[in-house]
This record gives structure tokens, sequence and C-alpha cells, in this order.
């Protein structure tokens, strides 16, 4: 019996879903309780393909053009003039990707004899979505069309692939915008940003199982957002954890410690604020800080400094996906994640 469990929280490294899925289960699959399918293809990048799909959109124009080199050199659209952004209009592409790679994770679920494995499906943020697309104030606009269209996709998902399959809902939007803010504000702003999320939640089937994904970014392998120390995610998380519908279950909590290219910390202090985290004895929390860059000893440290907070074991896990890394790097970051939870 393993001490600890690991999370992926999306992409992995393969060419394709059965080399993805079936590396994550060679190198961690006895510390899973689910698996995605590894966001191969152009799904390796987030939301960057949906997006791009706004520029055949019949009711969207561009504004500004942008090459996702960096943040500030993303695309921005705009709703033409005289017409409206529906859900209906808007095909976010999960749907058919699930469509592909579902049959293969059952296919590897049974050779690796996991049975009792679920699959995992990305959700991004319907805030997320839309601004990336829209910007700031066009989310504030255009929003209702990405809920609109996400809870469209989860329904179908879940009728393709069961009851128990995870969907992870991926915020990186609110977390940084959440840590940007001053002290005094982040409180009802964390109020206000997780009743977004649980009310997207609300909306899906009774019965939905969930994570939720809170990220710093990760574009290019690098951050979007950095936290001066965790105070901003435990508000986030208290706040989700407090707001959260009952009937739709949440399963897991993803934190990150790490930020893309920079390793967690293992200054003490950066961690403190995790002794007011308030999660249900039921709730899993996944603590990103396995990476590929940094020394055992010290990720061994921060596991030990994180769950003396917590007083219970977490969840190893990455601080995002690993659809931006390297494939040699990637694999590192499995291999690490395997160690901590194996010890």
């Amino acid at each position: 019996m393993t001490s600890r469990e690991a999370h992926l929280v999306g992409s992995l490294p393969g060419a394709t879903a059965t080399e993805a899925m079936s590396t994550a289960l060679e190198l961690v699959g006895p510390y899973l309780r689910s698996l995605p399918d590894g966001e191969t293809g152009e799904r390796r990048n987030w939301i960057i393909s949906i997006v791009e799909t706004l520029r055949s959109h019949p009711d969207v124009e561009l504004r500004r053009e942008g090459d996702w080199s960096d943040y500030d050199k993303t695309p921005r659209f705009r709703v033409r003039r005289g017409h409206r952004l529906l859900g209906a209009t808007l095909d976010l592409g999960h749907v058919a990707a699930v469509r592909e790679s579902f049959p293969v994770f059952e296919k590897v679920r049974a050779a690796a004899g996991r049975d009792e494995l679920a699959f995992q499906q990305g959700v991004p943020s319907d805030l997320d979505l839309a601004m990336f697309a829209f910007g700031p104030l066009g989310a504030l606009r255009y929003r209702r069309a990405f809920t609109e269209a996400t809870l469209v996709e989860i329904r179908e998902i879940a009728a393709l692939t069961g009851p128990d399959t995870l969907f992870q809902v991926e915020m990186p939007a609110e977390l940084v915008l959440l840590a940007r803010a001053p002290s005094r504000a982040r409180p009802p702003l964390a109020r206000l940003l997780a009743r977004g999320v649980t009310q997207l939640a609300a909306g899906a089937p009774l019965g939905t199982h969930f994570a939720v994904h809170l990220c710093l970014g990760d574009m290019n392998n690098r951050a979007f957002g950095t936290m001066g120390d965790v105070g901003p995610l435990v508000l986030l998380a208290n706040a989700l954890v407090a707001a959260w519908p009952a009937d739709r279950p949440l399963e897991l909590v993803h934190a990150p410690f790490a930020a893309a290219d920079h390793p967690a910390t293992t200054e003490p202090a950066f961690y403190a604020p995790l002794q007011h985290l308030r999660l249900p004895a039921d709730v899993r929390f996944a603590a990103g800080f396995a990476h590929e860059a940094q020394p055992l000893e010290d990720q061994r440290r921060i596991r030990t400094i994180i769950e003396d907070h917590l007083g219970r074991p977490v969840v190893i896990a990455s601080a995002c996906g690993l659809g931006r890394r390297t494939g040699e790097a990637a694999r590192v970051v499995l291999e690490r994640t395997a160690e901590l939870c194996a010890e």
C-alpha cells in the first residue's frame, strides 16, 4: 500500500494518446485514481487552439493580432457590430477529441488491469476562455456564451465516458487576478471568483465529479503570474469549497507551488498560509511542486513543509500540464512524481 497518490494535471509527453497514457501508467500508474488522455497534438497548448478558431467565427472579428509568443502578444477579438455571440455557435473541440481518445483509454486501462481508473477531462474555466479571447472587459460581456458551450461539452463527454469521469476545471486567470489584487480586496474577490466557478459546476448534470486546478499559467513553459506566498491560493480554495454544490462532488483541489520553469521555493514562510486551508477530509489536496530542475532533497523538504501545515499526506503533482516541456523533461517530472509518492 502506498502512502501517497499522484495527480496528472493534463497534458503528457507523447505524440499520441496511446503513447501519452501508456507512458503515464508505466511511470506513475500505481499512484493514480484518474488518467487524462494526454492532450496531445494542438491541445498540448491548452486553450490556444480554441481561441484560434475564433478567427473564422462568423460573429467575431480580430481586434488585435498576436502570435502567442508571450502573454502580452496574444490575439484579441471582438463581436462584430450587429451580431451576438451564443454558446450554441462555439465548438471548444473537447467532445471530438474524447470520441477519439476514450476508446484508447479503455484499451490502455484494460491492458494495465486498472478497471477502477477514472477518465479525467480538462475543462478550461469559462472566465479564462472569455478573458483570453476578448480581454478583461470583453470577458464580462461574453462569458455566458463560454459557460453555455462548456456545459454542453460536459454533458456530451459524460454521455460518452460514463458517470465516474473526473472533470477538472482549470483556472489560471482567477488565481493570477487574486494574487495581483491588493490584500484588502482579496477576500471578497476570492468569493466572487469562486462563485463563477461553482455556478459552472452547478450547471453540470447532477452527480458530476469535479476537481479544480488552480494555476499560475504555463504558456511556453512560462508563468502568467506569481505569488509572494500561498495566501491567494488558500483564499481561493477556501472560497471554492465553501460555495461548492454538494450534489456535484468536489474530489480534489490542485494548487501550484512551482511556477512553470521556476521550481517551488524551499522558504518555509512562503507556505505558512496553508495553516488556514479548510478542506473537508474527503477532498484531496494535490500539491504541484514536482519539477525537473530541482534536487529530490529539496522537494522532499517542500513536501514535509506542506504536509506539516495540512496534517495529512498530499497528492503529488506538477504545477501544470507537461505539454509545454520537452519530452525528456516531462518524463523526468513523472519519474520524480513517482519517487515522491513511493517514499
